[in-house]
């Protein structure tokens, strides 16, 4: 057994003056975290060429006011707490690097990172009761006595716990707070919940599990007959952004750089594409609540596809004289394009923590030969799909929809793994949570430019001392 978690995300509409504040917060976090990892890439190249007999390596700690000169003066214009958080962000990356859950940290650029961290000091969620209604909702204040910020509105959709930490995002030009806390009841692991499925019998377990093929005309089919995909008037909205936006684009790059007029270009395109992603997230949410609240299902099975193989670019090719051959690049980007236009990938991941909190299991099988697969009779051939939508048997004679037949064979796949008991978890990549406030380490103390501090390198403990610095079936339209 383990606890959940749960997360929210609610929209927030700051005033013009709180916008131009978390702005400023969410510049500055910003720019220690880079800070930081600008420092580790010039003391770990330093130590390769001129320190490797010394011993000495580049600082992992939550330092950084060091990085407070008199030419970033306005740093000390936001709290202590923001940025020192941009330097436990930068420490919690490298762990995470560490554990090989991901890289070193890198650069933060100013498009794709707009959000600034803050914790309990900076926060604080007040319940209000209303007079008329008697309900009790609550009110997000932000800042601190130094550097009030005020109450920030937001939407709340649903019941939430207080959480030790927040998140203020802006994307789009709309504004989200967002954060996770863990949830007092207590869910199975995927062990725990494969061992309860092979208690049922082979047939009785073939009932209750379901079997989803994802494919590009129909993104995702299941063994029990529904098909899912967007509506068409989604679809046709989708398709007329697209080309607003491709007409934006076009208009980006005649104005010049670093203007206001090329600004509101960015911020035109990005709400024109920010609707394509609303509705295919929206879409992966609804298909994955249907395929896992489906009362006959205790056990949902997908193919094992690897989303970003698949979807490389074509690679170049090249004759015995070197003269570049077609490749058939562009049917390759419109192949890519399709694949994940279709929420492959979103699908299968919101379905696996909606399975693990229902109780049920969401596992993976091999995919291969499921197209060419009978469900039937199980002989396999590629002449059995005739069509890109028909299935039909060249041993019994079956015939089914080509995606409805490559369900049912993957929903029986699932069963065969889970009755054998060779079913494994496979090591997920967890997020690392801040579980007390004791590991954000000491508040930032106020060091004056041309002070010095020592920090100590992690690993073998030597001190480094750091100056200041700058650095066809039933379908489902949702």
């Amino acid at each position: 057994m383990s606890s959940m978690q749960t997360a929210f995300r609610f929209r927030c509409y700051p005033s013009a003056t709180q916008e131009q504040t978390l702005l400023r917060w969410v510049g500055c976090q910003r720019f220690i975290y880079n800070a930081k990892v600008g420092e580790d890439r010039y003391f770990r190249t330093f130590a390769r060429k001129s320190l490797q007999h010394a011993g000495q390596f580049a600082p992992i700690d939550q330092q950084y006011s060091h990085f407070i000169t008199e030419s970033t003066r306005w740093l000390r214009e936001v709290p202590s707490v923001v940025l020192r958080n941009a330097a436990t962000r930068w420490k919690q990356a490298y762990s995470r690097y560490f554990s090989k859950l991901g890289g070193r940290p890198t650069i933060k650029k100013r498009d794709r990172s707009s959000s600034v961290w803050l914790t309990s000091e900076l926060f604080q969620f007040v319940p209000h009761t209303d007079a008329a209604t008697g309900e009790i909702t609550h009110r997000l204040l932000v800042g601190t006595k130094k550097f009030p910020l005020g109450e920030i509105c937001f939407v709340a959709d649903r019941d939430f716990k207080i959480p030790a930490s927040i998140t203020l995002s802006i994307k789009a030009g709309r504004w989200f707070v967002s954060g996770t806390c863990d949830d007092a009841t207590v869910q199975p692991t995927f062990e725990e919940t494969a061992d309860w499925l092979q208690t049922f019998g082979q047939d009785e377990l073939l009932q209750r599990t379901v079997g989803v093929d994802r494919g590009v005309a129909i993104p995702a089919m299941a063994s029990n007959g529904v098909a899912f995909d967007i509506s068409d008037v989604q679809k046709a909205r989708i398709a007329k952004k697209q080309s607003a936006a491709k007409r934006w684009q076009r208009k980006l790059s005649r104005r010049a750089k670093g203007s206001a007029n090329r600004e509101k270009a960015k911020r035109r395109i990005d709400r024109l594409r920010q609707y394509e992603r609303d509705v295919r997230r929206d879409f992966a949410h609804k298909a994955s609540h249907a395929i896992v609240n489906d009362p006959r299902a205790a056990m949902i099975v997908f193919e094992d596809l690897g989303v970003q193989r698949m979807t490389r670019r074509a690679k170049p090719k090249q004759d015995a004289s070197g003269r570049w051959m077609r490749n058939n690049a562009a049917a390759k980007s419109g192949l890519n394009a399709a694949i994940l236009a279709s929420s492959w990938g979103h699908i299968k991941q919101f379905s696996v923590y909606k399975a693990l909190r229902a109780g049920k299991l969401c596992l993976d099988v091999s995919a291969h030969h499921t197209s060419q697969e009978c469900a039937a009779c199980g002989h396999s051939h590629p002449e059995n799909r005739t069509t890109q939508a028909l299935f039909l048997c060249q041993r019994c004679g079956h015939q089914d929809n080509a995606d409805a037949n490559a369900s049912k064979v993957i929903a029986r796949r699932g069963v065969d793994l889970v009755r054998s008991g060779q079913y494994r978890d496979k090591d997920r990549k967890r997020t690392m949570r801040l579980r007390s406030k004791q590991q954000l380490g000491p508040e930032r103390s106020e060091v004056m430019p041309g002070e010095s501090r020592v920090s100590h390198g992690t690993g073998n403990g030597a001190a480094l001392l750091t100056q200041n610095q700058e650095t066809p079936a039933t379908t489902l339209c949702v």
